[in-house]
């Protein structure tokens, strides 16, 4: 990870929803976030340092409630979490250490996978 900030720097930088999603590891409710039923075409950025996350390509309708993409477009980091009694992989922003969302493994062929995304991680740069 190449940005560090203090906890200052990003709450003053963050809306009070995006730090906790983002730099405590929280969960927007499903249906809720501004990115779960949107189908505009571009990147999708970390709301914390603007680097490249997922493509729209590469977005689909899960049925969750969260966005849900195929494979990452971006420097992401995959780790082991085991918060709140399950093991599952974090997703977290190989630039700034922001918590994204989690992957499992039951989304489409070919590769099965599915970066399950808080929509508060994230910003739309609309393609022209």
């Amino acid at each position: 990870m190449s940005l560090k900030k203090t906890d200052d720097q990003w709450r003053a930088q963050l809306s009070p929803e995006q730090y906790r999603i983002t730099r405590e590891k929280g969960t927007e409710p499903a249906f809720s976030g501004q990115y779960w039923d949107c189908h505009d075409r571009g990147v999708f950025r970390c709301i914390c340092c603007d680097a490249p996350l997922f493509d729209s390509s590469g977005k689909y309708d899960s049925g969750c409630g969260w966005p849900s993409f195929t494979e990452p477009a971006g420097d992401i980091i995959e780790a082991p979490d085991t918060s709140h009694g399950m093991v599952r992989t974090e997703v977290i922003c190989g630039q700034c250490g922001a918590h994204l969302g989690h992957l499992f493994p039951d989304g489409p062929a070919p590769g099965g996978l599915r970066y399950c995304i808080n929509s508060a991680s994230l910003k739309l740069e609309p393609s022209e």
